[in-house]
C-alpha cells in the first residue's frame, strides 16, 4: 500500500506531498521523503555509473526503513518523484509503471498555463489523478 507520494523540485524544494494514511504521520512521512533526497543526490552524482544507467530515470529502491520502502524517480529536469510504501514485496516493474503514470500526471499539471514553475502544485485535478493512480496501484497490482 502506498502511504505517501511526493514531488520535489530540482533545488530540493517540496512541490507536492500527499499522504494516504488515516493517521497523523504527515510529519514522519515528510521526514522520510526529505531523507531520501540525500540518497538520490548520492546516486545521481556518483561518477562510477555505467553508460547504460546514465539515462535511467527510475532510481529504484532508495532505502528501506523498518516499516516502509522508499522508491525514487528522476525526471529530465531533475525533479524528483518519490513514493513511500508499506509493501515489502513490490516488483520493480509495478513501481516503474506507477512512476510512468505519476510522471505523466505531473507533466500535465505543470503544463497548465496558470501554473508557475517552481511553485507548489495546488491543482485539485492533479491531486485527484494522483489518488486514482495510487488506488489503482494498491489492490490490482498486489494480487
Amino acid at each position: 500500500m502506498i502511504v505517501c507520494v511526493a514531488v520535489v523540485g530540482h533545488q530540493n524544494n517540496p512541490l507536492y506531498l500527499q499522504s494516504f494514511t488515516g493517521s497523523d504521520d504527515a510529519l514522519k512521512l515528510h521526514h522520510i521523503v526529505h531523507c531520501s533526497l540525500d540518497v538520490i543526490d548520492e546516486r545521481v552524482n556518483n561518477p562510477k555509473r555505467s553508460a547504460s544507467t546514465l539515462n535511467e530515470t527510475f532510481l529504484g529502491l532508495l532505502y528501506p526503513t523498518e516499516n516502509y520502502k522508499v522508491y525514487g524517480y528522476l525526471t529530465n529536469t531533475k525533479v524528483k518523484l518519490i513514493m513511500v510504501t508499506t509493501d515489502l514485496d513490490v516488483k520493480d516493474a509495478d513501481v516503474r509503471s506507477f512512476f510512468r503514470k505519476f510522471h505523466a500526471a505531473y507533466v500535465d499539471a505543470v503544463c497548465n498555463p496558470f501554473h508557475v514553475p517552481g511553485k507548489k502544485i495546488t491543482s485539485n485535478s492533479f491531486s485527484e489523478r494522483v489518488g486514482t493512480i495510487v488506488r489503482s496501484f494498491g489492490p490490482s497490482m498486489t494480487l
